[in-house]
């Protein structure tokens, strides 16, 4: 479904991603671990197309899409959920997803268009907001939400565009311990559904020893370790680069 071909980016003279190849499968979670500056928000960013490789390759089901940028990207069916969330902070919560089901239907983003006229659009986002149990808030300012709902209200925006990839940045990252689960649950239910393919970065090892099918790990920008996870977190390179334990 997706594969990176010896993707690299240079800032001066500094390689934040150096050759890094790998393909990742349908119906797949990969975690991509490793420690900070190790290059695991950049890899993403070189994905998405939020920022041009220097050299190398970005495949998606048999297209090549390194020329093209992230809209185009999107369209492709990549999806991406940031470490920051990005949210339009002055539509409501239901409008947020709204405009993301419209856009996957290519009716363009036309806030201004009549709400009667999209009652399809506005129904399967009230049932997406369900889903992420935002739907008491949906008439609420995205930025009004605290951090934790705005998490949910991002992934609901992912989902709301079906993508065949999903690219998750810490989704957990900012959340309290109770706001975690649901965000959790929502990715299980899309791993389970085993048509797409997943990619989480997570410093949370439980969360990544029960998610994924598959940890690869980078450090300094270099890919270092890559298979399941009970194997990869006892490796020798993985105790020390990531977990701060001497080989």
């Amino acid at each position: 479904m997706l594969e990176t071909k010896n993707l690299t980016i240079r800032f001066g003279g500094h390689v934040a991603v150096d050759g890094v190849s790998c393909a990742f499968q349908p119906g797949t979670l990969t975690a991509i671990v490793g420690p900070n500056g190790a290059g695991k928000t950049t890899y993403f960013n070189l994905i998405s197309g939020q920022l041009p490789a220097t050299s190398g390759e970005v495949w998606l089901d048999g297209e090549n899409l390194t020329g093209q940028p992230a809209p185009a990207r999107t369209r492709r069916g990549l999806g991406r959920a940031f470490q920051l969330t990005q949210l339009f902070a002055h539509l409501t919560v239901l409008e947020n997803v709204r405009l993301a089901v419209q856009a996957r239907q290519g009716k363009g983003l036309a806030m201004l268009s009549v709400w009667l006229s999209h009652r399809e659009l506005i129904a399967e986002a009230e049932a997406i907001l369900k889903r992420v149990r935002l739907d008491p808030r949906s008439s609420d300012l995205a930025a009004s939400l605290p951090h934790g709902d705005q998490r949910k209200l991002e992934v609901a925006m992912l989902i709301a565009l079906d993508p065949k990839v999903y690219l998750f940045d810490e989704p957990t990252a900012g959340m309290s311990v109770d706001e975690v689960p649901v965000v959790l649950d929502l990715i299980r239910a899309l791993k389970a559904e085993k048509k797409h393919t997943l990619l989480l970065v997570e410093h949370k090892m439980d969360v990544v020893r029960e998610l994924a099918d598959r940890i690869i790990v980078l450090h300094q920008g270099r890919l270092v370790a890559d298979g399941d996870p009970a194997t990869v977190i006892a490796s020798p390179i993985v105790q020390e680069a990531y977990l701060g334990v001497a080989a």
